[in-house]
This record gives structure tokens, C-alpha cells and sequence, in this order.
């Protein structure tokens, strides 16, 4: 083991050193009374693990409604996002938060945790903005209008992770099978 040095420039340096360069800024916005249930077994911490790997997560939270029980705004706040409840409507409350972080210039990709239609208008203004999309959805009632407006979606099926691809990824890869498009930041995979 090194010895450590110590001072202020020594400290500047080293976390000048984990400065993460040309990795996405990731806002997560997750519909809480829609996809905490026993019965899509979401994970956060996975969906957080993923989206680590693909840039940094500067916002993350979770909409509940008023009946949040403090266990689980507990467990939430535990795993490092942030819980927001809402006395009125979740959906509008996660509608108006995903907008203004469309027009925020801190962060490029909004992630949404989902199956719900009424968030494709969101999809789409983040998309008209230059924004990257990713869906993490659940079977059943997850909304093709939803998934279709989404750049990446992945599908969470009895607690695993799935991904699909659209005909979008097919062009832009350049490739003419789906199991050859490559994941977002990531090469080319097989599957």
C-alpha cells in the first residue's frame, strides 16, 4: 500500500484523477406506485448498478404516492435516491420533473422507470431535445407506445433484466439482426 499523502493540492489532484470525462449524466425518475410491486421484484440497486456502468447518475428519484409506508421511503433513502411523495397525482409530479430536466444542460440522459403511457410525451420532448432515453419497464402492461419512444429499453421480467431493441438501433448500427447491436455503452454483443 502507498503511503497517502497529505495537503489540499495532494487531495485536489487525486480527485482530479477520478474526474470521470465522457461519461453520460444520467437523471433516474422512477414511478413508484407503478413499479415498486412484489409482483415486477424491481430492483434499484441493480437498475442503479447498470446504469453506473454506462455514466453517472446526478439525480435519482423515486415518486411515491401519500401511502408510502416509511419502510420504504427508509429503504429508498438507504439506497441513495432520493424519495419524493406526492400528495397529488404521482404521474403529473414525475411529468413536470422529467421536463425541467429536459432543459437542463447538466444532465444528457433521462432514464425512466416505468410502464405507464403517459410518460411518451416526456420520452419525446426529451428526444426532440437531444436528451438519450432509456425505459426500464415490466410485463405485463408495459405501453409499445412508451417502449417505441424510448432509445434503450430494457424489460424487467420476474426479476430479470431483459433488453430490446427497435428498428432505430437497427439502423444506426448499421446492422441488419437485432442480436448484433451493440448495448449502450457497450461494443458489439452477441446474443
Amino acid at each position: 500500500m502507498k503511503p497517502m499523502k497529505s495537503g489540499f493540492e495532494s487531495i485536489r489532484n487525486y480527485l482530479g484523477s477520478k474526474k470521470e470525462k465522457g461519461r453520460r449524466k444520467i437523471a433516474l425518475l422512477v414511478d413508484g406506485p407503478n413499479m415498486l410491486r412484489k409482483e415486477f421484484q424491481t430492483n434499484l440497486e441493480e437498475i442503479r448498478d447498470v446504469l453506473k456502468d454506462y455514466g453517472s447518475i446526478k439525480i435519482g428519484r423515486v415518486f411515491l404516492n401519500q401511502y408510502a409506508s416509511d419502510k420504504l421511503v427508509e429503504a429508498i433513502e438507504t439506497q441513495g435516491f432520493e424519495p419524493i411523495i406526492c400528495t397529488s397525482d404521482v404521474d403529473v409530479r414525475l411529468a413536470v420533473e422529467g421536463m425541467e430536466l429536459v432543459f437542463s444542460p447538466v444532465i444528457d440522459t433521462i432514464a425512466l422507470v416505468t410502464r405507464d403511457a403517459d410518460f411518451k410525451p416526456l420520452l419525446s420532448k426529451a428526444n426532440e431535445h437531444g436528451k438519450e432515453t432509456i425505459l426500464f419497464g415490466a410485463e405485463p402492461g408495459l405501453s409499445v407506445a412508451l417502449k417505441n419512444s424510448a432509445d434503450y429499453v430494457i424489460i424487467l421480467k420476474e426479476g430479470i433484466m431483459e433488453h430490446e431493441y427497435n428498428s432505430r438501433d437497427l439502423e444506426e448500427s448499421g446492422t441488419k439482426e437485432f442480436s448484433e447491436v451493440p448495448l449502450p455503452g457497450e461494443g458489439q454483443v452477441k446474443l
